[in-house]
């Protein structure tokens, strides 16, 4: 069977905006209109091997899904149940961390349609990590800045008017009132807490006296490496702003005495 032959069935069974290009000897990218949730296209190879046609995300799958989440936790719970049943459902294979489908009888079509659903259905552990909305998250936040700081002494959004014109190195909260304000960086979810990582290291080539503080949406769930990077760079944080409101409040108490509403 043709390339050509190959592709025109592809369209037939999946859909008119499938492409096959070359990618080698007997290797062929396949592109389609299939995308994971959060917006980016699944990754599909068409190759031979000892004779047969292999469908192959080239391990593409398990590196884009580990992007947001821990292998470690990839790999338990209900994440690893959502897996294991698109896999068996869909006959696909994992190959030491690549997902392979071998097309059986011809039936190129079906069978890319079978694996594009697999890789897709696989994509569904994105939405664990989303719990909560963002926006309830930030409402919270603020909530709690407001009852607990006056308004004279604290700043949401801030940022530094010499060194910062465009805004790009905003604050969540800045807590005034004392030689060295608290910067506190709501961090919602892992895009926030990479950006939080980069404007401290940004801050702190400035100079300006601060004192970073972290308040996680839910730590747990957070990629393990941004987690780790952030640590790096800020050692005082508070894994959920929900379980730990009372000890932030604590916290805040026992350093800002002076501007504190108890």
């Amino acid at each position: 069977m043709s390339i050509k032959s190959i592709e025109q069935d592809f369209i037939d069974k999946v859909s008119a905006k499938v492409r096959v290009l070359p990618d080698g000897r007997d290797r062929f990218r396949v592109f389609t209109p299939f995308r994971f949730d959060d917006g980016d296209h699944i990754a599909i190879l068409l190759k031979k091997e000892r004779g047969r046609w292999l469908l192959s995300d080239g391990g593409h799958t398990y590196m884009h899904l580990t992007y947001d989440i821990d292998e470690g936790k990839l790999f338990s719970g209900t994440r690893e149940k959502i897996i294991s049943n698109a896999l068996s459902t869909f006959k696909v294979e994992d190959r030491f961390g690549e997902l392979i489908l071998e097309v059986k009888d011809a039936r190129f079509g079906d069978a890319l349609y079978a694996f594009a659903q697999a890789l897709v259905k696989m994509g569904d552990v994105l939405c664990l990590s989303k719990k909560r909305p963002q926006s309830t998250f930030m409402t919270d936040f603020e909530a709690l800045f407001h009852e607990v700081i006056p308004e004279a002494d604290r700043t949401f959004g801030w940022h530094d008017p010499e060194r910062d014109e465009e805004k790009k190195y905003t604050v969540d909260c800045r807590i005034n009132g004392m030689p060295e304000p608290f910067f506190v960086y709501a961090l919602a979810n892992n895009d926030r807490i990479r950006d939080a990582t980069i404007k401290i290291q940004k801050v702190m080539q400035w100079e300006i006296p601060f004192r970073p503080l972290g308040i996680f949406q839910d730590r747990e769930a957070a990629n393990g490496q941004a987690v780790a990077r952030f640590d790096d760079v800020c050692q005082i944080h508070f894994p959920s702003l929900e379980a730990d409101r009372q000890e932030i409040v604590d916290y805040l108490g026992e350093n800002i005495q002076s501007v504190l509403r108890r």
